[in-house]
């Protein structure tokens, strides 16, 4: 947001702030949901390219439901199973690490 639209909504009384302070999240879960959002983004790049949905959940011992789940930052989908997704489809321990190293 620019800073003249941010004044403006402050002189009407409007607080404006982040998604983290008006959920009342520690840093603690503000990044543990950037680096699974992270994750999601990547796995959704990367098996695009190789495989269906299908054949990643079969790849996995997973259900293409999940994938699906996976792919768009679902909260009820674990980190274990986004970083099982991303070696299956072909992703180094190096990349993943990466990936979470990059996240803002």
């Amino acid at each position: 947001m620019d800073q003249e639209k941010q004044r403006r909504l402050e002189a009407k009384g409007w607080k404006v702030g982040t998604v983290s302070e008006f959920l009342e999240l520690s840093s603690e879960e503000s990044t543990l949901i950037e680096i699974k959002l992270a994750l999601s983004q990547s796995l959704k790049a990367r098996w695009q390219q190789n495989m269906t949905q299908a054949q990643l959940a079969e790849k996995i011992h997973s259900s293409q439901p999940r994938i699906a789940k996976a792919e768009n930052g679902d909260a009820s989908v674990s980190i274990e199973l986004l970083i099982r997704a991303m070696l299956a489809t072909g992703a180094t321990p190096q990349e993943i690490g990466s990936v979470i190293a990059n996240i803002h």
